[in-house]
């Protein structure tokens, strides 16, 4: 299923449950009011409650559908899909990229023995269409990176890798920003963890729909000029890895997002470099699961 949090009026307006198929989003509460059984009215509580409730909803997606229950995508405003207890992001997961920032970035040259952990907080998350923030009052140095996100979907700790898939409840797409300047003495959770700066969605893809996340094209475009270009079988670290590294110490819980990792092509790493100024779109793609565009606007 392709799950999304969408409002169908004016900005403010109170987000709900949806699933989008064949091109129209479908109204997952006023379905099963229709059909008079209760589901979680919003997808961070469908994660929580379990596969009883997600087979509920596959359920009423396969019934009968009242005309009012169903919307054309272009009829609703998508927000972000949940807003996730905490946010953890992978740094340096594809080859070419640690080589990328060992020139401009001023990290090692050496690949990483174990996956390089940050945390990004609940509060940068945004939504398909809305703006990303450009203080120019705090960056002169604002960045791209497309990656494949995990949602988790059961609660994982000190899981092993052969466990990990079962802890997944599906996938979606996170653009990390970064504000390359705003790096403080190494530590990167100023730069990354501004308002705004954890673009999420379009959608929730659950993880039956995708057999094989480690092998999904992923793209990101300024302006529509292609960026970055790459594939997940080139993490360094893959996601069952990430999982059980990450759970060896730390609960992860449903919900939790794992941003596993940007492949090479990031603004700091061009010749000369390239930032976001206000004004910029972007978007980024990941097979299977859609594209996630963002504008730049001017926040000072």
């Amino acid at each position: 299923m392709r799950l999304l949090t969408f409002t169908t009026g004016p900005a403010g307006s109170a987000p709900r449950l949806g699933a989008e198929r064949d091109g129209s989003v479908h109204d997952l509460a006023v379905l099963a009011d229709h059909a008079g059984v209760r589901i979680p009215h919003d997808l961070l509580s469908l994660v929580q409650a379990g596969p009883a409730a997600l087979d509920t909803v596959r359920g009423l997606l396969d019934g009968a559908l009242p005309r009012h229950a169903v919307h054309r995508l272009d009829e609703v405003r998508l927000c972000a899909p949940h807003r996730p207890g905490k946010i953890i992001g992978v740094g340096l997961n594809y080859v070419e990229h640690v080589a990328e920032s060992s020139r401009t970035l001023d990290t090692d040259k050496e690949l990483p023995p174990r996956p390089v952990l940050f945390g990004k907080p609940a509060t940068a998350v945004t939504g398909p269409g809305a703006p990303i923030l450009h203080n120019g009052d705090l960056t002169a140095q604002l960045d791209w990176e497309c990656e494949l996100a995990v949602v988790i979907g059961r609660t994982a700790f000190r899981v092993t890798e052969e466990e990990a898939y079962g802890h997944v409840f599906g996938y979606s797409i996170v653009n990390d920003i970064s504000a390359r300047d705003q790096r403080r003495s190494g530590q990167w959770f100023f730069s990354k963890g501004q308002d705004s700066y954890a673009p999420f969605g379009p959608v929730v893809v659950t993880a039956d729909e995708i057999p094989d996340p480690m092998a999904l094209d992923l793209e990101l475009r300024v302006n529509g000029v292609t960026k970055q270009k790459s594939n997940t079988r080139h993490m360094l670290f893959p996601i069952a890895r990430l999982i059980a590294d990450i759970s060896s110490g730390m609960t992860l819980e449903p919900g939790d997002v794992i941003a596993t990792g940007s492949p090479s092509g990031v603004g700091a790493g061009m010749v000369p470099p390239e930032f976001l100024v206000p004004g910029d779109t972007v978007e980024a793609t990941v097979e299977c699961v859609g594209t996630l565009t963002n504008p730049v606007v001017d926040a000072r």
